[in-house]
């Protein structure tokens, strides 16, 4: 059957006004259409800085603060992945973010600060595109399922041990019991479903032995990867990503060592997947 492969949209700042401010209720909701729409959005040359960066993720909702990841001094909604031989990725999976709360996140912003001579790019997948490609059976199998997603899966204790960042991690856990999601959520604004399970966090899904939850995970976790889902950004200093967090999930290719990247987040919350 046909899918609709995900999107790679390069809107102009013309279009939406500056990115160097907060966007008007209007630009947001406006650009928030193309995002559901095509779902990753890519802006270059935008060398925001994190109060920049800050405020216009703040035009589509509230923003979160990640229990675990460091952030800018001063600005707590504004997350640092600093990688490289100092601190080896744990993104280069393929996840939704922050699924491990009650209502994940909505949109993502992602700010390119420092990028490595080459390679570092990171892949996006259509979780729509992905549950249109499934057989007519197995969609019906899977869309009253739910899953248990589990902050510990991505932030396990052993690589949270040392002194100091235990302590936090112990905190983030209490704070971030299991929760369960269904397997198929409906996307809020245009009503499409979308495969609603990722490696990062998804632990199991309820009603179903381990064995047959570990069998049917392993098939949508390959699925997803499918390169006719996706789409592939070369990072250049100062690129800004936008993504729709509710229908995609994402891959940030390790493949740059010795070399570093650093890039900002910022992280709208969402709402509660049905």
């Amino acid at each position: 059957m046909p899918v609709n492969p995900i999107g790679s949209h390069r809107p102009t700042t013309s279009d939406h006004g500056s990115l160097y401010s907060p966007l008007s209720a209007s630009a947001a909701a406006e650009l928030e259409a193309l995002l559901v729409h095509h779902q990753v959005l890519f802006f270059e040359k935008q060398p925001l800085t994190p109060a920049q960066q800050r405020a216009f993720a703040a035009s589509f909702g509230p923003l979160h603060v990640h229990p675990v990841y460091p952030n800018v001094p001063d600005f707590p909604e504004i997350m640092v992945l600093d990688t490289g031989p100092h601190n080896p990725t744990d993104n280069d999976v393929w996840h939704t973010d922050v699924t491990f709360v009650e209502a994940p996140p909505a949109i993502v912003a992602l700010s390119a600060k420092k990028v490595p001579p080459s390679g570092g790019d990171t892949l996006w997948s259509s979780a729509f595109a992905a549950y249109e490609a499934l057989s007519e059976p197995l969609r019906r199998l899977l869309e009253p399922l739910k899953a248990v997603h589990d902050f510990t899966r991505s932030f396990p204790e052993w690589r949270h041990n040392a002194p100091g960042v235990y302590e936090r991690w112990l905190e983030a856990r209490a704070k971030n019991p299991v929760r369960v999601h269904p397997v198929v959520r409906t996307h809020p604004v245009n009503g499409r479903k979308a495969l609603f399970v990722n490696e990062n966090f998804t632990a199991h899904i309820l009603g179903l032995s381990p064995k047959e939850s570990d069998g049917i995970l392993r098939i949508l976790f390959e699925h997803v990867t499918r390169p006719e889902f996706t789409v592939r950004w070369n990072w250049k200093p100062d690129d800004l990503a936008l993504w729709d967090n509710r229908s995609t999930q994402h891959y940030a290719v390790n493949d740059y060592l010795p070399h570093s990247r650093l890039m900002h987040r910022a992280t709208v919350l969402g709402d509660r997947p049905v």
